[in-house]
């Protein structure tokens, strides 16, 4: 078996962070006793490019019980728990490619390995591995990293174009990578089904607004030792993410100013509470800073440049272009490493900005991304979208696909009932009166 991981000798410590996470993940782990009984992935490569963390190796063991011949890359260069990757190449025998840090031209050489797996099922967390491909059937050399460009060039076109013609289809876990492929299918350049996993309310209702939230926090904190209240904390973005985020920074006694740029969502947080106005007015009010919004340059060479001394710059984002990286070091005199996930930049009016992470998403980065609770509904939604995708791939058009409804409630059914909880049914006379009005009569 091929993999390449930082130690298999970190096995065990990861073994057990998987063995805790899976206990706050009730719903993925009825769902893989199921598989492991019908077996509805039999057969099926499944390729995920997602972060290799322990809520993910529960997702990768229910997808591996339910058939599927699984193959692991990262999603992030810093979200990997190397732990977490040699266990599930130990005992599960899954090939993972992924080490946490890894450059830029390992972390390609990483999704390489899983294109060449062949899959019939793609799994990604920000289209990386989904936009590869695209970028091999379109011929799109320029887009792709040299050594993918170089691997797919060697193949016979025959061989190239058998690469997509075996996929069935593919589930999508991030804001920032549905709007990728949404992209695509305007351009009329996708070439399978996507299901957009992000857009279940079980995802992005709780995952987004409670996993992002708490968990991005948590990564500003570990990562400053910083308190946040009586700070001001600026919040550009105000969907579910930011939202989270917003609410997570009040609770700790933050005074938070929102940005955005959709009137309906800068309408919404003024009802919430919080305060809003654009980036440049922000900037020079803001000790702590994070963006969530899915776009580029959200704060750029102008927003560092009036930013108070010491101000602290993350992004919650999938990708680290939403922050002005390279314009923070064109205004910069110099920089240095003062702690760990935290880069001091000297500008050259003698103000400190200190960036988080590498601008990299800083609740994986610098803690341990998203409770396993919250992931439990999430990654069932991508075991079952799998499953979908495998039964039903013929009648799917080539679009990006919501979760199917009865999947959706059918996991919020099952959350419910692991948490105790009971909920009212409709009596007949109730369900008749309903259906009357949606018929209009």
């Amino acid at each position: 078996m091929d993999y390449d991981i930082k130690d298999i000798n970190l096995a065990q410590t990861g073994r057990l962070r998987i063995e805790w996470a899976a206990m706050s993940m009730p719903v993925l782990t009825m769902i893989r006793e199921r598989f492991e009984k019908e077996r509805p992935l039999e057969g099926l490569k499944l390729s995920a490019c997602l972060h290799v963390t322990t809520e993910t190796a529960s997702l990768m063991k229910t997808l591996k019980a339910g058939g599927a011949h699984v193959v692991l890359c990262a999603s992030n260069p810093l979200s990997t728990q190397d732990d977490v990757a040699a266990a599930l190449v130990a005992d599960d025998e899954i090939p993972v490619f992924s080490i946490k840090g890894e450059d830029h031209a390992t972390y390609y050489s990483h999704i390489l390995s899983a294109l060449k797996h062949a899959p019939n099922l793609t799994m990604d967390d920000g289209a990386d591995l989904v936009s590869s491909l695209h970028f091999i059937a379109l011929e799109k050399w320029d887009e792709l990293e040299p050594g993918v460009a170089q691997w797919a060039k060697s193949l016979p076109s025959q061989e190239r174009a058998a690469l997509l013609k075996g996929i069935r289809g593919g589930t999508e876990e991030t804001t920032t990578g549905v709007i990728r492929l949404r992209s695509m299918e305007k351009d009329g350049v996708l070439q399978f089904p996507i299901i957009s996993v992000n857009d279940a309310d079980t995802k992005h209702l709780f995952d987004n607004r409670y996993g992002t939230g708490q968990s991005t926090v948590d990564g500003i904190i570990r990562a400053t030792n910083r308190l946040l209240a009586g700070s001001t904390f600026v919040v550009s973005g105000y969907g579910w993410c930011g939202r989270g985020v917003a609410n997570r920074a009040k609770g700790h006694g933050a005074h938070v100013i929102v940005c955005e740029v959709n009137p309906l969502r800068a309408l919404e947080a003024v009802m919430d509470g919080f305060k809003v106005m654009p980036i440049e007015e922000a900037a020079r009010l803001g000790d702590f800073f994070c963006t969530l919004t899915g776009d580029i340059n959200v704060i750029r060479k102008e927003h560092f440049l009036v930013m108070k001394d010491g101000a602290m710059v993350a992004n919650s984002g999938h990708f680290d272009v939403e922050l002005d990286i390279p314009g923070l070091k064109e205004a910069s005199s110099g920089s240095r490493a003062i702690r760990e996930f935290v880069q001091e930049y000297t500008l050259e009016n003698g103000r400190r900005v200190y960036l988080l992470g590498e601008g990299r998403l800083i609740n994986l980065a610098a803690a341990e991304g998203h409770p396993s609770s919250v992931m439990d509904m999430s990654f069932a939604n991508q075991a079952l979208s799998a499953e979908y995708i495998a039964k039903h791939h013929t009648d799917m058009g080539i679009k990006v696909h919501p979760v199917p409804r009865q999947i959706d409630e059918d996991i919020a059914r099952l959350k419910l009932a692991s948490m105790g909880v009971s909920i009212d049914t409709l009596t007949p006379e109730q369900e008749k009166y309903l259906s009357s009005w949606e018929m209009g009569t």
